[in-house]
């Protein structure tokens, strides 16, 4: 076990030298950093046939790291929840967090309680820490998106009857609303304005933001471009579509907050225990990663418990 140990400490004092290093690096040059955000903006890299003009997606500052993640699938995904939540820094600082925060905590919790399930329990919790910030944030600002689309709406339906262009609109909403809505509005009028096809500058818009009520709009703008109508008029029935749905899902929110906190009460209950009953007797609970009889009743425990949570998350969730 002091084998493990050693190794699991000298590989995390290596990579938290390597990311003090390059965040030092970083903040020494922001002239540097400045330029490089500006070019991955541009994306122009050169190539021995030519130019290729294609957007690049950075996942991490170190190249060897970069072109590590860029062979698997699941950092497509996670590099869209990036830029729906507005963070700024690539999905390669995460990772890193992720593996250091896992190893430290396997160490720690492995000295005091000599229990591998319970450290690698804690481990996996912990190394998954950095990916709940990213969700919990795009969940905030998509939730701040769908509060301020209808105001986006109503602004756009009266740029139309001043007699402005449906640009017009994008732009008023781009240059008086604030994020995200407003960022997200200029940038689909930067594609518009630098060539792209109004509908798939619009497409993309629902590509970056993940707001359902937002799909209507955009169906509703291409169907009237397609086939004509009043466009005022379908905006504003969207709009108060929109706020009367809020008022009901506030209402909905408040009927189902009890079960929510039972369900997050019983979901965090048996791990507390555990870990109070590792520290306060470890042989105790020790029994149940040692003895046969014991990991089958973790097994088990993890599989109803699994259940229960997918039982209480159908029970409380409630589609407005």
């Amino acid at each position: 076990m002091e084998i493990v140990i050693g190794l699991g400490i000298f590989i995390i004092v290596v990579l938290l030298i390597e990311g003090f290093y390059f965040a030092l690096r970083a903040l020494r040059n922001p002239e540097k950093r400045e330029v490089r955000a500006r070019l991955r903006s541009i994306s122009f890299e050169r190539y021995e046939n030519g130019i290729d003009i294609e957007r690049k997606k950075l996942l991490s500052k170190i190249p060897w790291f970069n072109r590590f993640l860029s062979k698997y699938r699941w950092t497509k995904k996670w590099h869209r929840l990036l830029e729906q939540a507005d963070i700024k820094q690539p999905l390669g600082v995460f990772v890193l967090v992720s593996a250091v925060l896992s190893g430290l905590s396997f160490l720690i919790c492995l000295t005091i309680t000599s229990n591998y399930l319970i450290s690698i329990g804690v481990a996996v919790f912990l190394g998954m820490i950095p990916f709940f910030y990213i969700h919990l944030k795009k969940t905030r600002r998509m939730e701040k998106f769908q509060k301020q689309l209808p105001d986006a709406l109503d602004l756009v339906a009266r740029s139309l009857k001043a007699g402005h262009a449906f640009s017009g609109g994008l732009k008023m909403v781009a240059d008086e609303m604030g994020d995200p809505v407003g960022t997200e509005f200029g940038k689909t009028l930067h594609e518009i304005n630098f060539g792209v096809d109004f509908p798939e500058a619009l497409k993309n818009l629902t590509d970056r933001v993940d707001c359902p009520d937002l799909n209507f709009f955009i169906i509703s703008v291409i169907l009237q471009r397609e086939t004509g109508g009043n466009l005022i008029e379908i905006l504003e029935n969207i709009a108060h579509l929109i706020r009367e749905r809020f008022k009901l899902y506030g209402r909905v929110r408040v009927l189902a907050a009890q079960g929510k906190l039972s369900a997050a009460i019983l979901i965090g209950l048996p791990f507390v225990v555990a870990l109070g009953l590792s520290i306060v007797n470890p042989r105790y609970i020790r029994l149940l990663g040692t003895d046969p009889i014991g990991r089958y009743l973790v097994i088990f425990a993890a599989i109803f418990m699994i259940f229960g949570i997918l039982t209480i998350r159908k029970m409380v969730r409630i589609e407005v």
